[in-house]
């Protein structure tokens, strides 16, 4: 049964969101976040990379009280203003290649992540929990929420569809030709109904948001210790998320480029894959995957169809079925010598949406040696090794959209 709340959301007003909303830092190139801090005041770049103002890189906790500082400045200017109501607020994403998105932004209980009716699939770097957890505990708030997924549900996606009939709150497009829209919903039969549907749902996913999933549960657990009067409704029991059906969601694969062949040539590399695979030359025709346990590679300027021999793989787990798992435990790992998919320098991802075309230009440039295209992880997978309590090799998803910072602000 998941806990699923309204809460007062701090938001842009409706003549600046396009301006505020921001995607992750990294995701930047130095030239794009410069660009954005030097002719954009009000891009929530400025809130988390506070250092700008003084022209230095500022870290640690000194850049977490800057960060706090600034959102309270925004604040005191009105760029940012609070909802007087709790609400649920539909959000809606239409992208260019004109994939469209709808569910609903709420506050998820951080009890049902540790009792695991909040599941995972990824693991998480316990430092990188604490850091965050650290940050959060100074900041007072979440800039953007959880993505989190769902069984299908006629009730909560009835009430989506008609609240989309009627104006949006906010609606604007990004630099992305992405288009975001957002309504709130506030009435308390509707707010209600929500609520006691999400209760009839026992297991939310993370799709995305691990670290911001248990560094939550982290400050949770510090906050009710230093509370005298704990209840467990306090804001800090809580977390942003959105939460949108499974069958909405979207999940493309990532693909796998290394640098070398561990000391192999090119013939006794592929002699080693035999054992595994039935392996075609496909010459420079593009060859893409389209069923499970079969992959692409690309090698020497040629594509090649490797097919999973049956019979010399056994599966006892959900993971072992998983097709990141198998590329690791008979290629990357055995013949390739990769064991650390997280740290390992010779590897690197290439997310689906940029296709192999990008794999074969960075193997063609002598940037790296072999590619390895996979066909998308599915919903089911994701569930099944939740369920199981099993996790999946790093970059096993890459799960769109990949949602903006500050849109809608949770303070605890």
């Amino acid at each position: 049964m998941a806990k699923v709340i309204p809460f007062k959301a701090i938001r842009p007003t409706r003549d600046k969101v396009s301006l505020v909303a921001a995607r992750s830092y990294q995701s930047y190139t130095q030239a794009e976040r410069e660009a954005r801090l030097d002719h954009n005041p009000y891009s929530f770049l400025h809130i988390v990379n506070p250092g700008y103002k003084y022209d230095q890189e500022i870290s640690g906790k000194q850049k977490y009280s800057l960060v706090k500082n600034r959102y309270l400045e925004f604040k005191e200017d009105a760029i940012f203003v609070q909802d007087e109501q709790p609400s649920y607020y539909v959000y809606k994403i239409v992208n260019r290649e004109g994939y469209v998105l709808s569910g609903i932004i709420a506050a998820t209980s951080t009890e049902d992540y540790k009792n695991g009716i909040i599941k995972k699939h990824e693991d998480t770097i316990e430092y990188r929990e604490h850091v965050f957890k650290d940050y959060l505990k100074t900041v007072g708030f979440h800039a953007e929420p959880v993505l989190l997924t769902h069984a299908d549900n006629s009730v909560i996606s009835a009430i989506i569809s008609k609240t989309q009939q009627h104006r949006a709150e906010f609606e604007f497009t990004t630099t992305y030709r992405d288009t975001h829209y957002l309504w709130m919903i506030n009435t308390p039969e509707t707010i209600n109904t929500i609520k006691q549907e999400f209760k009839t749902i026992d297991k939310l996913y993370i799709a995305d948001g691990h670290h911001r999933s248990a560094s939550s549960q982290l400050l949770c657990e510090d906050l009710k210790q230093q509370s005298k009067q704990h209840t467990g409704e306090e804001a800090y029991n809580y977390f942003m998320s959105y939460l949108v059906s499974e069958s909405d969601l979207k999940i493309y694969e990532f693909n796998r480029i290394i640098k070398d062949l561990n000391g192999l040539s090119k013939e006794a590399f592929l002699i080693q894959l035999d054992t595994y695979y039935r392996i075609e030359n496909r010459g420079e025709t593009l060859y893409t995957p389209s069923k499970k346990h079969q992959f692409s590679m690309y090698l020497d300027g040629e594509f090649y169809s490797l097919h999973l021999r049956l019979s010399k793989y056994e599966f006892k787990t959900s993971l072992d079925a998983l097709d990141t798992q198998i590329l690791y435990k008979t290629i990357l790992n055995p013949i390739l010598g990769i064991k650390d998919l997280r740290n390992d320098t010779r590897i690197e991802y290439a997310h689906g949406r940029n296709n192999l075309v990008s794999i074969k230009q960075k193997v063609d440039k002598g940037e790296f040696e072999v590619g390895f295209g996979l066909v998308p992880v599915t919903i089911n997978e994701v569930k099944q090794i939740a369920d199981d309590g099993l996790t999946m090799p790093p970059k096993s998803t890459y799960i769109i959209p990949k949602l903006r910072s500050g849109i809608t602000i949770y303070e605890f």
